[in-house]
């Protein structure tokens, strides 16, 4: 597997990933927007999104990261936002690989680290955060506000 940036070349492939990530937190199906979405990610550069690639050139997964910055520590941080692998490649070590890329993407910009939100219900990421080194907060809280 080879682990990389996703170009606007991945694009018909990487909406296919991620409409069913979509789907898996029961968003409604938007392929149009979803390219229109990832596009401008890519374009503008406002996110990295890595690509996981068989041999033979298919995407198997995904992960996005976004960029914030930490006050406090005066460093940048990423959001690891989306992680996703094709179910079939499940079990493979692809998730394992994603977070790694990610966190080589996180040592070559100088970052504090990654961060990352899961829902309680999503019991692989629960099993592989810890296993990738991720350590659960248990010291703050996280609060969000939505219009």
């Amino acid at each position: 597997m080879v682990y990389r940036k996703a170009t606007l070349e991945d694009l018909e492939a990487l909406i296919l990933l991620f409409e069913a990530y979509r789907a898996f937190y029961e968003m409604a199906p938007d392929p149009t927007g979803a390219g229109q979405f990832l596009s401008e990610r890519i374009k503008n550069e406002e996110s990295v999104i890595l690509v996981a690639v068989t041999e033979a050139g298919q995407l198997a997964g995904f992960t996005q990261l976004y960029p914030l910055f930490s006050s406090t520590r005066m460093k940048r941080l990423w959001l690891l936002n989306d992680l996703f692998v094709h179910p079939q490649f499940r079990g493979t070590g692809t998730g394992e690989g994603l977070i790694e890329a990610a966190k080589k993407i996180s040592r070559n910009t100088h970052a504090a680290g990654l961060l990352l939100e899961t829902a309680k219900s999503n019991t692989i990421g629960n099993r592989l955060y810890p296993k990738c080194g991720f350590t659960l907060d248990k010291e703050h809280n996280y609060y969000s506000w939505a219009e």
